[in-house]
């Protein structure tokens, strides 16, 4: 007979192999031939190196260093260095299995006042790195805009709010496809427009930090009625400019594709009553569908031009042709699903008069938790990340059944965990929670793809390193490999990586 210890430790075992077990019945060869799974970066929160090679400032770079904007008041200034270290970073991409490399140009290192002059030393870098990934056999996926606007078209004309922005995003990206293009055969012009009108133009929490909900207490400008929707109608008309540049001048040659990546968190009805299943369809509708529909129909969404009125820019008909279809690919940034709970119209209104917002507008309330305060998941580090791998599954059979399945890549999906001085490099390095939010969300869709008919065509974690996350700083640990911020940006991967190099060699 076994003492009590022994038991212990054969029942840890038998449960550890159980897991291991569940984890190891998908991997590369369950998907179709020719899935693509890759790891996502951005510029910013990677490059560092931001006064190297005639680089401009962004409108990160000073958000970054405004008094109390980033929670542990840090900056990317060095970030994870990957302007230095490319080599080693596609070394362990090589190492891992994986196909591919999703990252972003820094628009301020191709044109450091945002139009005019290139900085050729910008566009020697990008040329560096594309073939040192393709010398690795790792494809680059890349992203024109990930924030990082340069901070001289904020200052010259406001940036996203002046359609002037549309003139020089086309620029730049066109002196990416010039300099690029034979080499790069997937872009994606922007990187979570939601995101950036509402944090960056509604809610003032990014950059560049603009609000009227708090103005003068937290933001110096703005107005949050009105500035998210001429940001986001600036984004589309600027993603179909860029594309049919490309298709015009270059797809003939190049034989590219160019899609967008959108932040989509998946919303379920908070009960089953009509009023809270319509409540998480407009959520859907003033999250995903003020994005896509624009770019698949030719216009925003019926609920948002019920709700918001003349505050919601037009299209004329030459715009809405010039984005209508300017997409070959849709790439979903989804990483969790909250609920969704109808306002009754007296609280919306009341709401609405407070805040006067755009988030006001949807009459839905979108929280991650149910009754008496239930999450709706496991909750990772973020406050807003919470783990609910079937949310995969039914956001694309969403985009499936309403938008006519149009090509989908998973372009972000990953879970976080603190940054915790008290924890020691080797017990960081056991992420298990991360290895099943990988395995289940991957399961989630696959079952999506497989048994449903979903079109999706690959897989991006965020991230390949631990990095710089907005305005979380460095509190936030979202890579497969553990970035040691205390000894030389080290590198160390994390019990992800080993599943990760498994789950891609296994056949």
């Amino acid at each position: 007979m076994l003492p009590r210890r022994g038991i212990a430790w054969v029942v840890i075992v038998l449960v550890a192999f159980e897991i291991q077990t569940c984890l190891s019945q998908i991997n590369r060869a369950s998907f179709p031939k020719g899935f693509v799974f890759g790891t996502a970066s951005s510029a910013f929160q990677y490059e560092g190196a931001v006064k190297e090679d005639g680089r401009g400032p962004s409108v990160w770079d000073k958000f970054s260093h405004t008094f109390g904007k980033i929670i542990d008041f840090s900056n990317a200034d060095v970030a994870v260095d990957q302007f230095h270290l490319f080599d080693e970073d596609i070394k362990l991409m090589k190492d891992m299995g994986m196909d591919a490399y999703r990252f972003s140009i820094s628009w301020s290192r191709i044109y450091p006042n945002g139009t005019g002059k290139i900085n050729q030393a910008g566009v020697d870098h990008y040329n560096k790195f594309i073939n040192a990934l393709l010398a690795q056999g790792i494809e680059p996926y890349v992203t024109l805009f990930h924030w990082d606007l340069p901070q001289a078209l904020h200052d010259r004309y406001n940036g996203w709010l002046s359609s002037q922005i549309i003139k020089d995003f086309a620029t730049f990206a066109e002196t990416c496809f010039q300099n690029y293009g034979d080499r790069v055969k997937n872009w994606i012009t922007f990187n979570e427009p939601h995101t950036v009108a509402i944090q960056g133009y509604d809610v003032g929490l990014q950059a560049p930090g603009r609000c009227s909900i708090l103005l003068h207490l937290f933001c110096r400008a703005g107005n949050s009625a009105t500035e998210p929707y001429i940001v986001a109608h600036n984004m589309l008309l600027s993603h179909g400019a860029a594309a049919d540049i490309y298709r015009k001048k270059y797809k003939a040659k190049q034989q590219g594709s160019v899609g967008i990546s959108l932040d989509v968190i998946w919303f379920e009805p908070a009960t089953n009553s009509t009023n809270d299943t319509e409540a998480a369809q407009r959520a859907q509708d003033f999250q995903l569908g003020w994005f896509i529909e624009p770019l698949i129909l030719g216009d925003y969404p019926i609920s948002m031009r019920n709700r918001v009125g003349d505050r919601l820019p037009k299209f004329t008909k030459n715009d809405a042709a010039l984005v209508k279809g300017s997409l070959d690919f849709v790439g979903i940034n989804h990483y969790t699903t909250f609920y969704a709970r109808s306002n009754d119209s007296l609280l919306r209104d009341l709401i609405g008069k407070v805040l006067n917002d755009s988030l006001a507008d949807s009459g839905a309330i979108t929280l991650p938790f149910g009754k008496k305060l239930k999450p709706i998941g496991d909750r990772a580090n973020s406050i807003w990340l919470y783990i609910v791998p079937q949310g995969m599954r039914s956001l694309m059979n969403y985009i499936r059944q309403k938008y006519g399945n149009p090509p989908v890549i998973i372009t972000e999906n990953g879970m976080d965990d603190p940054n915790n001085a008290l924890t020691s490099i080797k017990d960081a390095l056991k992420d298990g929670k991360r290895i099943k939010y990988h395995n289940d969300y991957l399961t989630n869709l696959l079952a999506s793809i497989k048994e449903d008919g979903c079109n999706v065509k690959g897989y991006f974690v965020w991230s390949l390193l631990d990095n710089w996350e907005w305005a979380a700083g460095y509190t936030a640990r979202f890579g497969l490999y553990f970035v040691d911020y205390k000894d030389k940006l080290k590198r160390y991967p994390k019990d992800s990586v080993q599943w990760f190099k498994k789950f891609l060699t296994s056949s």
